[in-house]
């Protein structure tokens, strides 16, 4: 039995051994299903989050099953109860984890914003 995120992922390393080597995508994918920032914290990510410094943010696609809303909320929870720097949004998008890859003016707009905000706190410059 195949499940269909199988699929996708085998299409997916068809596509990018074209341009970059199919051996890293797999061992970047695998690593990705298995990192776990708070394993170090006995599974507390507000504690693997507590010595972090600088300002966050976080976008999240609803359709994506990579990088779920709900993961990316965890991680805000986590850094809101460490009294850090945030913030988030999350972009109604049909495109699922290749969403940020598109030219979605929403996520173009957000991070532009983002960028702008702190180089206007930083006293620099911006178009």
């Amino acid at each position: 039995m195949e499940f269909q995120i199988e699929s996708y992922l085998r299409y997916q390393g068809d596509k990018f051994s074209e341009y970059f080597d199919a051996n890293t995508y797999l061992l970047i994918t695998r690593a990705l299903d298995y990192f776990d920032p708070a394993r170090a914290h006995g599974g507390d990510l507000s504690a693997a989050l507590a010595r972090a410094a600088c300002k966050f943010l976080l976008v999240s696609f609803t359709t994506d099953w990579r990088f779920s809303p709900r993961r990316s909320r965890e991680i805000v929870k986590a850094l809101l109860d460490n009294r850090r720097d945030v913030s988030y949004a999350e972009i109604d998008a049909p495109h699922g984890h290749d969403a940020f890859l598109l030219d979605d003016p929403r996520y173009i707009g957000t991070v532009r914003a983002y960028f702008e905000r702190i180089s206007d706190q930083a006293g620099g410059p911006h178009e």
